[in-house]
């Protein structure tokens, strides 16, 4: 029990400490971070449920008041934002991740990684966005998925690292890795 709560801790901290890496905001008002890297690697190193707890406590964190997104932004107001969805759908995509990383044992954990990193951290997160997007800017949903095909390119290699960074994690910390425990 203490050992979860540490791992979702360090890795709420890290997908925060990402948010410190610059980030560029395009013209719609969402930013490209490298806090999905996190929430990504929340999700293949931890599994479905401690990688949606450490996004998820992210969330509630920000919805505090805590400066924890890139930008040093938080608050209530995080969620009437062209972003809200995108932030939303973090503990989904952790979950997601984790779950495809944990079900697809026969494959390489890299592999493994990388499918359950651009189905959960990409698929289910940019869904999530998209929905937001629309909502917040008053757009239809094909309007709002042409905004975040910005994204991809950076995304699949956020998606990439984190596989890579699993596999060299597990071959490290063996016992590190929980999606394969």
């Amino acid at each position: 029990m203490e050992r979860n709560l540490t791992m979702v801790a360090l890795f709420a901290a890290l997908i925060a400490a990402l948010g410190l890496v610059p980030s560029l905001t395009l013209g719609f008002g969402v930013p490209i971070t490298a806090q999905t890297l996190g929430v990504m690697l929340a999700g293949t190193v931890l599994g479905a449920k401690r990688g949606a707890l450490a996004a998820l406590l992210i969330v509630v964190l920000v919805a505090l008041g805590l400066p924890l997104l890139a930008g040093g932004r938080g608050g209530l107001g995080i969620f009437t934002s062209p972003t809200a969805g995108f932030l939303l759908g973090w503990p989904l995509g952790a979950f997601v991740t984790g779950l495809i990383t944990d079900k697809t044992r026969q494959l390489p954990l890299s592999v493994s990684a990388i499918i359950g990193a651009v189905i959960g951290g990409i698929g289910i997160v940019y869904l999530c966005g998209v929905i937001g997007m629309s909502i917040v800017l008053d757009k239809t949903l094909i309007e709002a998925t042409w905004l975040v095909t910005a994204f991809i390119p950076g995304d699949v290699v956020k998606a990439v690292l984190a596989g890579f960074i699993t596999q060299g994690l597990a071959k490290a910390r063996p016992q590190s890795v929980l999606t394969r425990h």
